[in-house]
């Protein structure tokens, strides 16, 4: 097969020529420039924030408003399940507020956070907890519950105490759809992270945005963009990866 055609059935076909497109329609006029940048002009731009230090600095704190937002979301999230999952008392007391949580969007809790956390980074954070907590919540509890009653009745043939049974058995078995919700909530957490750094943010992705905006500089919203895309792949990546090793001893995982 010629390069052309590796090229043309490769999944690099699409987005190449999506960006010789865009390219082509920038330089002809028919993408105006304060539409959208050409594809070289971001690049050229990208390149710029980079050697000045402005976006590296923007950048890690917004992956430091993301990552303790992650952090606070999973650790409630992971005890809330294990507390529903192993407990009916637990599950009676803290399923149904879970469920009605569920049914609240997250975004439109922000002008409530912002009249109780004031403007600074508290609600950008508790925004980002509130949403990522849901997830691994869901996961983990589904995950607990869905365990087989027969390795239960196993371990306890062996004597394994209840302590002993959470520990060896349980949680192992539920670690799988763990994994399945910290993939969701790196997910979310970016999603928020957009939205909540439009609240009045005097540092990073959302801070480079706004100000864009507001000079109608497409190239850098563009470029800010493209990093919470890459912020987004990498969190998949991570867990992806955790995964492999974790669960080596999944037959599916060990074929792959």
């Amino acid at each position: 097969m010629s390069v052309v055609g590796k090229i043309v059935n490769s999944r690099w076909f699409s987005p190449l020529a999506l960006l010789a497109a865009w390219e082509a329609g920038s330089r002809t006029g028919v993408i105006p420039e304060r539409t959208l940048a050409a594809p070289s002009e971001v690049a050229g731009t990208l390149f710029g924030m980079v050697v000045s230090g402005e976006l590296p600095s923007n950048l890690a704190v917004s992956f430091g408003r993301a990552l303790t937002g992650l952090a606070i979301g999973v650790i409630v999230g992971v005890v809330l399940a294990l507390t529903a999952g192993l407990s009916r008392k637990g599950e009676a007391a803290i399923d149904p507020l879970m469920q009605i949580k569920r049914t609240i969007p997250t975004l439109a809790l922000t002008p409530l956070f912002i009249v109780w956390f004031g403007i600074g980074e508290t609600p950008k954070v508790a925004l980002i907890a509130f949403a990522s907590m849901f997830p691994v919540y869901l996961n983990l509890y589904s995950g607990i519950r869905g365990v087989d009653l027969r390795l239960l009745e196993g371990a306890r043939s062996f004597g394994l105490s209840r302590a002993e049974q959470v520990w060896h058995v349980i949680l192992p078995g539920a670690l799988p759809s763990l994994l399945v919700g910290l993939r969701y909530s790196l997910s979310i957490s970016i999603l928020v992270l957009v939205v909540a750094e439009q609240i009045n943010a005097s540092a990073g992705l959302g801070y480079l945005i706004n100000n864009a905006r507001d000079f109608m500089r497409t190239d850098i919203i563009v470029v800010c963009l493209m990093v919470y895309a890459v912020l987004g792949l990498a969190a998949d990546w991570l867990v992806r990866t955790v995964e492999r090793r974790a669960l080596v001893w999944r037959p599916s995982l060990v074929e792959a």
